[in-house]
């Protein structure tokens, strides 16, 4: 459920990502399903009208955590996670049109990189580009078999109480990014502490190692 924050200021993410989340959301929903995760979370206003592509920042995150409780409601928690997952995987593609050039992935000095490096550099520069655009805090923490994403003010869990992680963009966004760092290959990211669970910060574990 939702619950009012304990803090009184509000934070925001920039039009652009929240219009590549509903285009996201579309691509994986329909229209018409997407219309109605909206009307749920009372966000009436987006349904005729997607946010301006530009990086003023007018997205509360309380938008992002009503559409994020939304999907749990319609679609109960496990076809919530399942819907959250794939739009967020979808939500790369999508950004990565706006933001390839900021996170300068295409560099031929990047490209050259190992892939243990690659790994590294990449989630720095997505990690940037979150602190650099948005009101979201997010602290990148290396351990010899695993990268650790905290985040210390998480727009997908604001306000809520859950008894499980919830920030299912997110690890989906990361599992995209990874695939698409690596030229192909899967690697495990689990979220394993969420401020919505009562956690300090959110934390999603990304294994250094691939699946495959």
């Amino acid at each position: 459920m939702l619950e009012n924050p304990a803090r009184t200021k509000t934070f925001y993410y920039p039009n652009t990502m929240g219009r590549i989340l509903l285009l996201s959301l579309e691509e994986v929903l329909g229209r018409n399903s997407t219309n109605a995760v909206l009307n749920v979370s009372g966000l009436h206003h987006l349904m005729s009208a997607l946010p301006p592509d530009n990086f003023d920042l007018d997205i509360p995150f309380e938008n992002l955590a009503a559409i994020n409780q939304s999907l749990e409601d319609m679609y109960g928690p496990r076809g919530g996670r399942g819907v959250a997952l794939r739009a967020g995987r979808a939500t790369l593609k999508y950004g990565l049109r706006d933001f390839g050039p900021i996170l300068r992935t295409s560099d031929q000095s990047f490209r050259l990189l190992p892939l243990h490096m690659k790994l590294l550099v990449g989630t720095e520069f997505f990690a940037r580009a979150f602190n650099d655009l948005t009101d979201q805090i997010v602290r990148l923490e290396k351990t010899p078999d695993a990268f650790l994403w905290h985040t210390e003010r998480c727009p997908f869990c604001w306000g809520r109480s859950t008894r499980d992680p919830c920030c299912h963009f997110v690890v989906g966004i990361l599992q995209e990014a990874l695939y698409w760092l690596s030229g192909g290959k899967t690697f495990p990211v689990e979220e394993i502490a969420c401020i919505g669970m009562g956690n300090e910060i959110c934390t999603i574990r990304i294994d250094r190692q691939p699946l495959d």
